[in-house]
């Protein structure tokens, strides 16, 4: 049987006050579309409003196009599902056997305090299926809870997008989160390599990644999981 996977994305496509476009950042998209669809994985794409999903302009500059970004601008399958995701709220975790989060900043405002997410991420965990989220997509397990009542990332091994990175990027002071605070306020046990660098954890289902180079490897760790 082909195992299928649920990828939620943003619908946030404005920088806090700032009038910036932001919204999902394309490789990390890209790559664990393709590490999934290589693999014979069905993927659903959602997102919290359903319908095109924005991408950060920035992540389809030249620096930023990997090959599987590139792959992804001549595929128009790809480009067709992202233009017409399915509304978060009609998903349900019983149809799918994991789910993942792509980042960019998008996320810290409509993900991070998402009932429907929320409620998604808790019923995967309590049916033992794994989930997945990068960079800044881990501030959706923020107030995520166990079967047990705890915190989800309490006394786990998680990452994201870390607080020096943020300071890199000078968006410290206008994101509405910072996602390595968030993490660690609940109780998580957060690791970080050095800025932009790859980093993952998996500890239990939970598998997060630290940032865009970690994006496939995080999509890797999910694929140990399901086989």
């Amino acid at each position: 049987m082909s195992k299928s996977i649920l990828m939620v994305m943003t619908s946030h496509e404005i920088m806090g006050d700032t009038g910036n476009k932001t919204g999902m950042w394309l490789e990390e998209f890209a790559s664990p579309y393709y590490a999934f669809k290589d693999q014979g994985y069905s993927i659903t794409l959602a997102s919290t409003m359903g319908g095109q999903v924005p991408i950060d302009p920035n992540s389809l500059s030249d620096d930023a196009m990997t090959d599987d970004a590139i792959r992804y601008t001549k595929d128009d399958i790809a480009r067709s599902a992202i233009a017409s995701t399915i509304p978060l709220e009609d998903v349900r975790a019983e149809e799918f056997d994991a789910v993942f989060y792509p980042g960019g900043h998008g996320p810290l405002w409509d993900l991070s305090d998402n009932a429907h997410s929320i409620k998604l991420i808790e019923d995967t965990i309590a049916a033992n299926k794994p989930v997945g989220a990068v960079c800044h997509a881990p501030i959706v397990l923020k107030d995520v809870k166990a079967p047990d009542g705890s915190y989800l990332v309490a006394g786990k091994s998680v990452t994201g997008f870390t607080n020096s990175e943020e300071a890199a990027m000078q968006l410290t002071d206008v994101v509405p989160y910072l996602v390595e605070d968030e993490l660690r306020n609940k109780g998580g046990k957060f690791e970080a390599a050095d800025d932009f660098a790859v980093k993952v954890c998996t500890d239990g289902l939970l598998v997060t990644g630290q940032n865009p180079p970690s994006s496939r490897p995080a999509a890797d760790a999910l694929i140990k999981l399901l086989s």
